[in-house]
């Protein structure tokens, strides 16, 4: 993922906020244990002593033998645990905690960068609170299989919308391991049968992993790879880094953007560059593979049928039936009142 040197810098300042707060809440911590348990502060300035100590022994003799103090310096720590979970407190409380205990907060473990480090650019550059809003409620536990038919035989599937419906949240949940998460998804389907609704469940699942998401209206999308979207933080110019290496890449409602040159061949670089790296990708569209070929490209068809697995979703407007359910609910309340 090439970061330009602002947006590394950027990345790099939050670590150290997160650093400093650390080291803040440690102090916190300290002072209530100081003043709680006075002893541990006596303990404290005996390490200081022997420290010091130490450091002098060293600098008279480098060959200087401080086994002694070595002992000394775990028999005071003893001591400090000993008092700290005789008053209630965890036997770390003192210690510096950390947000990564991999990276220790840094980015970086055995020169590479963390596995916190892409998930951490992405929820600092291209945050969505809208999404994170709705992610709260829309994940697969509250998925629901009653607006779904299962009378009515599809003709294009050969099944019911509910047995689609089980199909591809069965396939879905199918794409988590503990290794993370494989596999890429084209969902289709008409306008308000759920597609969106999955690839909520799918994107919250994976946040809640801790693997990094991009999450993207099909407008969105196009627009970042155009250069059309910028703010303040640049964040724009970050994200296009971070579609190609993310865990996981969702665009949403693909289809509805205005369709040109630059975006077939940005779409077919995006989803090639994916698939040689690994990396997830879900597309939901209201296209099926015919109209997509015909909307973008058959090397993109192509692609499509042969990385991805498709799934479509049939039955009626759920968000149109939710709406006749609250009428309903609402009129027998009303005759119920009367």
């Amino acid at each position: 993922m090439p970061l330009t040197n602002t947006q590394f810098d950027t990345v790099m300042r939050y670590y150290e906020e997160v650093r400093e707060r650390n080291r803040y809440e440690q102090n916190c911590r300290t002072e209530e244990i100081y003043r709680k348990i006075p002893e541990i502060m006596s303990l404290d300035d005996q390490v200081a002593v022997r420290s010091l100590q130490a450091a002098k022994a060293r600098i008279a003799d480098p060959n200087a033998d401080l086994a002694g103090y070595t002992r000394s310096m775990k028999e005071i720590s003893d001591k400090k645990r000993l008092l700290l979970t005789g008053h209630g407190y965890p036997a770390n409380y003192l210690e510096l905690q950390y947000d990564c205990p991999v990276c220790r907060d840094t980015g970086f473990t055995d020169g590479h960068r963390c596995s916190c480090f892409d998930r951490i650019a992405s929820d600092l550059l291209y945050g969505s609170p809208a999404l994170r809003e709705i992610l709260a409620s829309e994940q697969f536990g509250r998925f629901s299989f009653g607006w779904y038919s299962d009378t009515i035989v599809d003709e294009s599937t050969g099944l019911t919308p509910l047995k689609s419906a089980q199909h591809a949240f069965a396939v879905a949940e199918s794409m988590f391991s503990e290794e993370g998460i494989r596999g890429n998804l084209y969902i289709c389907g008409n306008t308000g049968v759920g597609k969106t609704f999955l690839s909520h469940c799918i994107s919250k699942e994976a946040i809640d992993r801790g693997l990094s998401v991009l999450y993207f209206s099909s407008g969105e999308f196009f627009d970042i790879l155009a250069g059309q979207t910028f703010d303040r933080k640049n964040r724009g110019n970050v994200v296009k880094d971070l579609i190609s290496s993310c865990d996981l890449l969702v665009i949403d409602d693909l289809g509805t953007e205005l369709t040109n040159s630059f975006s077939a061949s940005s779409l077919f670089r995006v989803i090639n560059d994916r698939i040689v790296n690994h990396k997830s990708t879900i597309i939901s569209t209201n296209l099926s593979l015919r109209e997509l070929s015909e909307k973008y490209s058959e090397r993109i068809l192509s692609r499509i049928t042969s990385e991805y697995i498709v799934l479509k979703l049939t039955g009626e407007d759920i968000r149109i039936l939710k709406k006749l359910n609250a009428r309903q609910d609402s009129l027998a309340e009303e005759i119920h009142e009367f």
